[in-house]
Formats: structure tokens, C-alpha cells, sequence
């Protein structure tokens, strides 16, 4: 955060505070953090990071059968 709060020169506490308030927001409403199991803050603290997970797990779960199908076909194909 200092790093990037660091970089402009604010002129007046207010500039300071929007940009604050904007850059909060953004950390806990649209950053993934690796240390949530890459979810956003927001979500996490709504209870809303096991359905996410289960999503994430279902989707992976999809994924895997198709390209398991998809290897399954180009063998059979193949020879």
C-alpha cells in the first residue's frame, strides 16, 4: 500500500483520503488474496469463500472429465 500511495503527490488530506478510501476498496473488494485461498476479502468475510471454493472445485472437477474424454477419443482415433 505505501508503495503505491507513494508514488503520487497528494496536495490536500482530502486527496489523500479518497485516494485511501479507493484503494481500500479495492484491497477487500476486488484483489484475491493467496492467503484466503485466492478470494477476495469481501467475500471471505461474508461467508461467501466455501461457495466459491465449491464452485472452483466443481468447475476443476469438469474440466479434468472433458480432457480425460477428449484423450480417451484422440487415442482411440489414433489406433
Amino acid at each position: 500500500m505505501k508503495n503505491v500511495l507513494l508514488l503520487e503527490h497528494y496536495y490536500s488530506p482530502d486527496e489523500l483520503r479518497e485516494r485511501l478510501t479507493e484503494w481500500v476498496g479495492y484491497y477487500n473488494h476486488q484483489r484475491y488474496h493467496e492467503s484466503l485461498d485466492n478470494v477476495r476479502p469481501a467475500d471471505a468475510y461474508w461467508v461467501h469463500q466455501d461457495q466459491i471454493l465449491a464452485e472452483r472445485q466443481k468447475t476443476k472437477q469438469l474440466s479434468m472429465l472433458k480432457r480425460r474424454k477428449s484423450h480417451i477419443f484422440q487415442r482411440v482415433q489414433s489406433g
